[in-house]
């Protein structure tokens, strides 16, 4: 879900969380009130995460869209029972989704941007290849 304080200016990740609230700080944050988080997904896609599958996420809100490709790795634990956060960096902790992302929530397009800030869903579509 959308929500007024979505700026989405992070330089080195995007999120996505459970939580039904977001302070101006969370300049990361593209979604609230999400009904999943990385421990929700299927074990059959967190494995094949940790076989290094590259990652296609798609987000969609208010008529606009914007793609992200990212990497799986060994390395992920994909235990976060609150968010899911998808970094350009090599960074792990237990809410990574995914890294070495080639955009952050900077990156991302405006008009999506726009669109969340204005409450519309957010829609994430995730694909494994």
């Amino acid at each position: 879900m959308g929500h007024p304080n979505i700026r989405a200016t992070h330089r080195s990740t995007i999120e996505i969380t459970t939580e039904n609230f977001l302070t101006p700080r969370g300049d990361c944050i593209v979604g609230v009130s999400a009904d999943h988080s990385v421990s929700d997904l299927r074990d059959s896609f967190k494995n094949r995460l940790r076989k290094g599958a590259s990652l296609t996420i798609l987000m969609e809100a208010g008529g606009y869209r914007d793609l992200v490709h990212a990497e799986g790795s060994p390395y992920l634990t994909l235990s976060d029972s609150t968010s899911m956060v998808i970094r350009k960096s090599g960074f792990i902790c237990p809410r990574t989704l995914c890294i070495h992302a080639d955009k952050a929530a900077a990156d991302l397009n405006r008009g999506l941007i726009s669109a969340l800030a204005r409450g519309e869903p957010l829609r994430v579509t995730l694909s494994i290849s």
